[in-house]
């Protein structure tokens, strides 16, 4: 069995025990997503750019100019969006954090300790029979990275099968970042007071299947190398907040499907009153329970988007 073949059976294994949503559709299976991305609101972008490009490593795989798409891992993307024109402020509580996975946690804390950047770790030291491992950095205008590592363990029975069979992107050559240093997977954690009701939500109406029971925190895959976090508020990094400066977005190859299906769902709230369609991508907005923005996105196949749409059907 080859390496493309075994990640496509791991894929669909981890969604193979989803919750059925009452109205019987079963949206992650119907209509899917091909990656996963989260925006993060900056004053001022391009120092922003900089710094995700030049000390982490990350590829500009969309420039629109006032909005950066950066690539993470193989279908995992940070969007940096100037905030005087994106649908959130950078004075806005920034109630998120964002895990960057790799097996070369020595590594990064080794390389990070010889750049410029800010820790919110004083150190680093890995525990004995621990099921994740990490440090926690902040980004120029301070939004959350923790650098993570999952372990063999019990917690992780069904995450580490998936995450062994996801090849690592690199940093480019052009960074700052030593050779053979990168990202396999990236997990949004997004903060809750209703821990049962946010679950309920996104295994009911979205059709997510649990794939890591941290019991104050949940994962949840949400595309090929991107998973999805909910976290208790009183226990994880941020306390819950009404307004919050993200916005988690899935890429998907079925718009259509995604609208229809949630348009018609009373239990989500819609931002958009139909799927937007501007010359690079169609999109739609909706809101979870406790206010955070969830958008869906498609990427039309026009020159600004070469790259982006390159590494979004690359196999």
């Amino acid at each position: 069995m080859n390496y493309k073949t075994l990640v496509s059976i791991l894929f669909v294994m981890s969604f193979s025990s989803l919750s059925v949503p009452a109205a019987g559709a079963d949206p992650m299976q119907d209509f899917g997503t091909t990656a996963t991305n989260v925006f993060f609101y900056y004053e001022d972008v391009e120092a922003a750019t900089t710094f995700y490009r030049e000390t982490l490593g990350l590829r500009v795989a969309a420039d629109y100019g006032f909005a950066k798409i950066m690539q993470v891992a193989p279908k995992s993307f940070i969007t940096l969006v100037d905030h005087t024109k994106g649908m959130h402020s950078s004075d806005e509580p920034k109630t998120t954090a964002i895990a960057l996975v790799t097996d070369q946690l020595d590594e990064w804390w080794d390389y990070l300790g010889t750049q410029d950047i800010e820790m919110r770790s004083d150190d680093y030291t890995p525990r004995a029979g621990s099921a994740h491992d990490g440090f926690v950095a902040v980004d120029p205008e301070g939004y959350l990275l923790e650098f993570e590592r999952f372990n063999p363990h019990e917690e992780n029975e069904r995450f580490i099968p998936v995450l062994n069979a996801t090849e690592t992107l690199y940093a480019h050559r052009d960074s700052n970042v030593p050779e053979n240093l990168g990202f396999k997977a990236t997990v949004v954690w997004f903060y809750y007071k209703d821990m049962e009701g946010i679950q309920r939500f996104y295994e009911e109406v979205l059709g997510m299947d649990l794939i890591v029971d941290q019991g104050w925190a949940k994962i949840y895959p949400a595309g090929p190398t991107g998973y999805f976090g909910l976290v208790d508020e009183k226990l994880g990094m941020h306390n819950y907040t009404e307004q919050k400066a993200v916005t988690m977005s899935f890429f998907t190859a079925d718009i259509d499907g995604w609208y229809e299906h949630l348009s018609t769902n009373d239990a989500i709230e819609m931002r958009s009153p139909r799927i937007e369609e501007e010359d690079e991508y169609r999109a739609f907005v909706a809101y979870d329970p406790e206010g955070y923005f969830l958008e869906w996105d498609v990427f039309n196949p026009i020159p600004a988007n070469e790259e982006l749409v390159k590494a979004i059907d690359a196999q």
